[in-house]
């Protein structure tokens, strides 16, 4: 392939991971604004269980109310922190947000039907993003696993830096205009993490043959290896993965095709970035590789262990 040939190619699958990310950032950053301007500290302390199990549960399916894809969750998160969420269940929610969401169930149930893919997808996502909260509940130290600026008010830390401010509520229309105030300066702060993870993306994809990867799945382990490497590279946005995995779905077992739907939301290249943009590096890392591994087993064991 000469040079402008893999020039035009890598600008198409750019603008396409972008175009198709960008939309879902700016709902998310809309979002984000709201919650600013309309949701005060004391309604989250209110609306959260202080059994920090319960807690992390109810994370988990915040999703069907804030209904966002992997692009979209993460400055809806820094939001939620800022106002006081506890880190276990934003890092669950944030996990857990681009699966279980409505939109998200909708386009699986089309694509696969009612089944064994869209109960294990959601079973196993729902599982996934709970160990993982739970895990991160064991760190009391929230300054340990955020940034400074999206620390605020976390519940059980605090941050000299970003002090907890109380407001009351704004008045409707000025409310409105303050929040889209907010949502265009987040979007583009986040937004420089979207455009350096959709290059890093469409590099993967140019640079290593998907063919060469589909040949690798020849048996129940490699075939689950190979679907979360290209759950990580392709970096397909959450609402229509499922369209996608359908296409594998003849070549690939069941088990791949689960850890390509479960593990791919949660964490590619893009929303990897955009986490940097929350987290401390060394969370984000504890948050790529926990997912990994535990959708990574799950989709082996079931290849070995179930009959689809």
């Amino acid at each position: 392939m000469d040079a402008g040939a893999v020039l035009s190619t890598f600008s198409t699958r750019f603008l396409g991971i972008f175009i198709e990310a960008v939309s879902f950032l700016l709902l998310g950053t809309i979002i984000s604004g709201l919650i600013e301007v309309f949701v005060s500290n004391d309604d989250i302390a209110r609306i959260m269980p202080r059994n920090p199990i319960a807690a992390t549960i109810a994370g988990s399916m915040l999703g069907f109310v804030f209904p966002v894809c992997e692009c979209g969750v993460v400055p809806v998160t820094r939001r939620l922190f800022q106002k006081g969420l506890p880190v276990s269940v934003g890092i669950t929610f944030l996990l857990a947000a681009p699966v279980m969401n409505p939109i998200v169930m909708a386009s699986t149930y089309a694509a696969f039907g009612w089944g064994p893919v869209l109960i294990g997808r959601y079973v196993i996502s729902w599982v996934m993003a709970i160990i993982v909260g739970l895990l991160f509940s064991l760190q009391n130290r929230p300054q340990r696993i955020v940034k400074p600026d999206a620390l605020a008010a976390i519940a059980g830390g605090s941050s000299s830096a970003a002090p907890a401010i109380r407001m009351t509520r704004a008045p409707l229309l000025p409310g409105l205009k303050r929040a889209l105030q907010l949502a265009g300066e987040e979007f583009f702060e986040m937004g420089r993490f979207l455009i350096i993870g959709a290059f890093l993306a469409t590099v993967m994809q140019t640079l290593v043959p998907q063919d060469a990867l589909k040949a690798l799945a020849t048996n129940p382990v490699n075939s689950v290896l190979v679907m979360a490497a290209l759950a990580f590279v392709l970096s397909v946005c959450s609402t229509v993965d499922a369209f996608l995995a359908l296409s594998f779905a003849r070549a690939f077992t069941t088990g791949s095709i689960l850890t390509f739907l479960t593990f791919g939301p949660m964490v590619d290249i893009k929303s990897t970035m955009m986490y940097l943009g929350v987290f401390k590096r060394r969370t984000v890392l504890y948050m790529v590789i926990l997912p990994l591994l535990i959708s990574v087993l799950v989709g082996i064991w079931l290849n070995l262990n179930v009959r689809f």
